[in-house]
């Protein structure tokens, strides 16, 4: 999946205007005009597309997680400069402020059925031998279940 791919999945999950994309890179002391938005919400086929590299996609999540739950006190996180799929499906069960059961509820709406041993390898430290690399298939299936959670009835047209 590439971060433009997620990005669009989470606006259209949670609905947000281009005001509100805006204020959440704001909220992590980023500047971004509507047009770099609209460019990175666009299809790859279209001409004005422009990719959404993994610095950027950090920062939108460092926004949402603020956004979500509030500035934390004392410095601020520093946006990953190289994201993977573990750290997009950390940052947003830290935004959306998600146990592991709710994670693999979400999975089972999107009819993909994880253990919790599975889910629990995503999030430990990389250079722990039961850490476990997320693929794009779980990644995946996690944004079409937060689709149905925050947008049933509306999750089948994407």
């Amino acid at each position: 999946m590439t971060n433009n791919d997620i990005l669009r999945r989470l606006r259209f999950t949670f609905d947000f205007t281009d005001s509100k994309m805006i204020a959440i890179f704001g909220q992590a002391g980023h500047e971004v005009t509507r047009s770099q938005i609209s460019d990175w919400l666009k299809k790859e086929d279209d001409p004005a597309f422009l990719p959404l590299n993994d610095l950027q996609m950090a920062i939108f999540l460092n926004g949402l997680i603020i956004d979500k739950r509030g500035k934390k006190e004392g410095e601020q996180p520093v946006p990953e400069k190289r994201l993977n799929n573990n750290i997009i499906l950390r940052k947003l069960k830290i935004a959306l402020n998600l146990k592991d059961e709710e994670i693999l509820g979400m999975l089972l709406l999107a009819d993909f059925d994880l253990g919790k041993h599975e889910l629990s390898a995503f999030f430990r430290n990389p250079k722990q031998s039961q850490y476990r690399l997320c693929k794009d298939q779980i990644l995946r299936n996690f944004l079409h279940g937060l689709q149905k959670k925050y947008r049933p009835g509306e999750a089948e047209s994407k």
